[in-house]
C-alpha cells in the first residue's frame, strides 16, 4: 500500500519591501525618512542652514574675503569716504550713508537676528513645555493656577510693553530674547497642554500606572515623546515670530541698540532712502523674508514628518 506524501508546507507570504522597511524603522527614523522625501522642506532647511553658516562665519568672511569691518568707513581711490556707493565690484551690495559696507553689516546683522530667534525658541520651549505638561497631567488646582498665569500673560499688550522696556532698559541681544521669550511661552504651554490632555488617558499610560510607574517616569517615558513633535514645531514658529518681532521693534527704533546691527534696524535706518538708495532697503528685507519663510516651511515639514497620519 502506497504511503501518501506529506503535504508541502506553504511558504510565507512576502510583505512588500516598502512595508517591511517602514515597520523596521523606529519613530525618529521614519520621521526623517518622511522629511527627506519632502523636497520643499528639505530645500528650505538647506537655505536656512546656509544663512546660519554665513552669519556665523561673518568675521572670517569679512576679514579674509571682503577685507572689511562692520564699523569701518570705506574709502574711494581718491581717499574720500565712499558714502552711498551702488553695488559694484568693490562693494557687492553697496555702501550706506556713512560709508559702511552693506554686505559686511548684513552678515553681522544675521548673527543678531538669528540669535534672538534661537534664544526665544529655547526660552519659550524651556518654560512653556514643562508648564503645559504639568497643567494637563495633574489637572485640578495645578491646571487652574498655570492657566491663570497663561491667560494673564496673553492679555498683556506685548508690543507696548516691549517698547516701554526698550526705552528704559536699552536691552542687549540676550535681554531682548529673554523678554520676548517671556511673552511667547504661554502659546507653547497651551499647545503642549492640549496634546497631553489627550495622551494622559491612553491605554499605555494606564498600563504603566498599574505596573507601578511613578508620575515622573510616565511623563518622561510615555507622554513626553508624544509632546516632542508638537514642541519642535512650536519652537520653529516661535523662532520665526521672534525674528519678525525683533525686526518690527527695531524698525520702530526700539530694538537692538545702535551701532549693533540687525536686519530690523538696517531696514529702519534705510527707510528714508528708499528711492535714492534702494540697495540699502532690499538686502535686509529679503533676508528677513527668506529666513522666516524657510523656518515656516521647515516647521510645516516637521509637522508632517512627525505625525504619520499627515504623511503623503
Amino acid at each position: 500500500m502506497a504511503v501518501a506524501a506529506p503535504a508541502a508546507t506553504p511558504l510565507p507570504i512576502e510583505q512588500p519591501t516598502s512595508r517591511r522597511a517602514s515597520t523596521a524603522r523606529g519613530f525618529w527614523s521614519s520621521a526623517w525618512w518622511r522629511f527627506r522625501h519632502d523636497r520643499v522642506s528639505l530645500i528650505a532647511l538647506a537655505v536656512l542652514l546656509a544663512i546660519v553658516v554665513l552669519s556665523a562665519a561673518a568675521p572670517l568672511i569679512s576679514g579674509l574675503i571682503l577685507h572689511t569691518d562692520p564699523a569701518q568707513f570705506m574709502r574711494t581711490p581718491a581717499g574720500r569716504i565712499a558714502t552711498l556707493q551702488p553695488p559694484g565690484p568693490n562693494y557687492p551690495l553697496g555702501t550706506d550713508d556713512v560709508g559702511r559696507d552693506v554686505l559686511t553689516r548684513l552678515l553681522y546683522a544675521g548673527q543678531v537676528s538669528l540669535s534672538v530667534g534661537f534664544l526665544v525658541a529655547l526660552v519659550s520651549l524651556g518654560l512653556g513645555a514643562p508648564m503645559g505638561l504639568l497643567a494637563a497631567y495633574f489637572g485640578g488646582s495645578v491646571d487652574d493656577v498655570i492657566n491663570a498665569v497663561v491667560q494673564f500673560m496673553l492679555n498683556i499688550p506685548a508690543l507696548f510693553v516691549l517698547i516701554v522696556l526698550s526705552i528704559f532698559l536699552t536691552p542687549n541681544v540676550i535681554e531682548l530674547a529673554l523678554i520676548f521669550g517671556l511673552f511667547f511661552w504661554p502659546g507653547t504651554a497651551r499647545q503642549v497642554r492640549a496634546v497631553v490632555l489627550s495622551a494622559r488617558n491612553r491605554d499605555y499610560v494606564d498600563a504603566a500606572r498599574v505596573l507601578g510607574a511613578g508620575d515622573g517616569r510616565i511623563m518622561a517615558r510615555h507622554i513626553l515623546p508624544n509632546v516632542a513633535s508638537v514642541a519642535i514645531v512650536v519652537a520653529g514658529l516661535d523662532m520665526a515670530a521672534a525674528i519678525l518681532a525683533e525686526s518690527s521693534l527695531s524698525f520702530l527704533g526700539f530694538g537692538v541698540p545702535v551701532p549693533l546691527s540687525s536686519w530690523g534696524n538696517m531696514l529702519s535706518l534705510s527707510q528714508e532712502m528708499f528711492r535714492s538708495a534702494p540697495w540699502l532697503v532690499y538686502p535686509p528685507g529679503v533676508m528677513i523674508f527668506v529666513t522666516v519663510l524657510c523656518v515656516f516651511l521647515v516647521s510645516d515639514g516637521l509637522r508632517d514628518a512627525l505625525d504619520p497620519r499627515l504623511s503623503r
